[in-house]
């Protein structure tokens, strides 16, 4: 077995950083050797926290400037994504960078064209790629079990507290930047970049913030259309949250995505499946720990990294249509 991979943690207000943490600290793969959160005011109050107590605190030039560090994760605010990446590539080391990237196209573009000069991995933090409930219906599109996909359905709601809604509220796009970049990636992975972008971005919750609460995003395709709706005042929303997939020989969804609960439906018997609807048994897994691992061996030389930089940028460039909203 490989040595661990030696890692470090460079920003942490992201949503997923406690996760990721945990996933961290759990793996036999990787050995963390620091966290850093450049806003010292809020590492002081990190540093008080439970999740955090265990861990040593450093400098950011102790994690870029240390040679045996391979690789950061970038758990930063959305805000300052892109631009601690962009450290973390400059100092040579491959990046596993949360959700979403950034809000700049260009700036996006600059970051993964320097990683891919470099030979270093950029592993964006879409936590429906390893997901076992899309394992299986990305074989269910890829190996042609539906026939010709034409229609996509997804949605992800969330129960925001009033007190959170203004850390979302930053950027037009609101709830459809925040949640619906997850559905936006695991859209373009099955279907590649839309031919147009309609979207809709409403504030409907009635609070003075701004947030673009209430958001839908119609992607059209040569042959399809798919739906990404994003809202913020759904009561107890994760367990609603679907993703579905229609063919002219069948259709695969999940309700709820975690933990995934799939059902399909088939026209004819395929792939060891019967035809009608059935429920399909699918294991649980704990978010973040497959991805770090995957990437930790990807690193190693024992895997190859699925997601190319151009799948990254094309999901950035929907997203960030959808967020602008009309028709783009």
């Amino acid at each position: 077995m490989a040595c661990p991979v030696r890692c470090g943690m460079l920003g942490a207000q992201h949503a997923h950083a406690k996760g990721k943490l945990k996933a961290v600290l759990g793996s036999p793969l990787l050995d963390l050797v620091g966290i850093c959160e450049p806003d010292q005011r809020i590492q002081e109050k990190f540093k008080r926290s439970p999740e955090f107590q265990e861990v040593p605190w450093v400098s950011q030039g102790a994690l870029l400037e240390d040679p045996s560090i391979e690789l950061i994760l970038v758990e930063s605010r959305v805000e300052q994504l892109v631009e601690l990446g962009r450290a973390a590539v400059d100092a040579g080391k491959h990046i596993h960078m949360d959700k979403p990237g950034g809000t700049s196209l260009s700036a996006f573009r600059e970051l993964l064209d320097q990683a891919e000069d470099k030979g270093l991995l950029v592993q964006m933090g879409y936590m429906f790629r390893y997901n076992p409930g899309f394992d299986l219906v990305r074989r269910a599109v890829w190996e042609g079990w539906l026939g010709n996909v034409y229609n996509i359905y997804a949605t992800m709601n969330k129960d925001l507290p009033e007190k959170r809604r203004r850390e979302f509220a930053f950027h037009s796009g609101g709830m459809m930047l925040e949640l619906g970049c997850h559905l936006i990636d695991m859209i373009v992975l099955l279907m590649g970049e839309p031919n147009r972008v309609i979207s809709f971005l409403r504030s409907d919750g009635g609070f003075d913030d701004g947030l673009s609460d209430n958001t839908v995003a119609i992607l059209e395709f040569e042959k399809a259309l798919a739906t990404v709706e994003v809202g913020a005042m759904e009561p107890e929303a994760e367990v609603a949250r679907r993703f579905k997939v229609t063919g002219d020989r069948g259709s695969v969804f999940m309700e709820p995505m975690e933990p995934p609960c799939v059902r399909m439906c088939l026209r004819e018997p395929t792939a060891g499946y019967r035809a009608g609807w059935q429920s399909l048994a699918i294991r649980d897994e704990p978010r973040y720990v497959r991805d770090i691992e995957d990437l930790a061996h990807c690193i190693q030389g024992e895997a190859t990294f699925q997601y190319s930089y151009e799948h990254d940028y094309i999901v950035q460039k929907t997203l960030l249509h959808a967020c602008a909203g009309g028709d783009r």
